[in-house]
């Protein structure tokens, strides 16, 4: 008679490394397809675009408002006016090269509070005191168009949008 060796019931170590490495292989390529890194940078670069769009409503609302003029001239509350062929900075301060507070033009008549660009890794967007709001603003001079742009945005994307 033959005798028949009893079995425990279980896997080998060599099944258990197989699945093991089958899971990590499968988990690998599954964070490769989703690339959470890369989605959260498209949905900063959203916002970037719905937050240009909202500024250069907000722009035109208060041209349209003053009847084609972005400041009247009585206006002193406004600081600079949009110059033409210049591209300003939305800031606080004028300490930030070329900036322009808009603050006082269109908060809070055409938005609660000013936009400030998305990615609020970057330190000089937003201090105690001041804000550099990461945005830009230009007017051309021969069409007198307002361009406002985000040149922070990522995945080499360009941003930007004229009216």
């Amino acid at each position: 008679m033959k005798t028949q060796i009893a079995r425990k019931g279980g896997f080998t170590l060599v099944e258990v490394l197989v699945v093991i490495g089958i899971i990590a292989i499968l988990a690998g390529i599954v964070l490769i397809a989703i690339n959470p890194s890369r989605q959260f940078a498209q949905a900063r670069n959203l916002q970037r675009q719905s937050n240009v769009n909202e500024i250069l409503n907000a722009i035109g609302q208060r041209i349209a408002d003053n009847k084609g003029v972005f400041r009247l001239a009585t206006d002193s509350t406004c600081g600079q006016d949009i110059a033409t062929t210049t591209i300003w900075k939305i800031a606080s301060s004028t300490a930030i090269s070329n900036a322009i507070d808009l603050n006082a033009c269109l908060v809070p008549t055409y938005f609660p509070s000013l936009p400030i660009d998305p990615d609020a890794s970057k330190a000089y967007f937003k201090t105690a005191s001041d804000y550099n709001s990461g945005y830009t603003v230009q007017k051309d001079a021969t069409t007198t168009r307002i361009t406002v742009s985000a040149p922070f945005a990522e995945l080499n994307e360009v941003i930007t949008v004229t009216r």
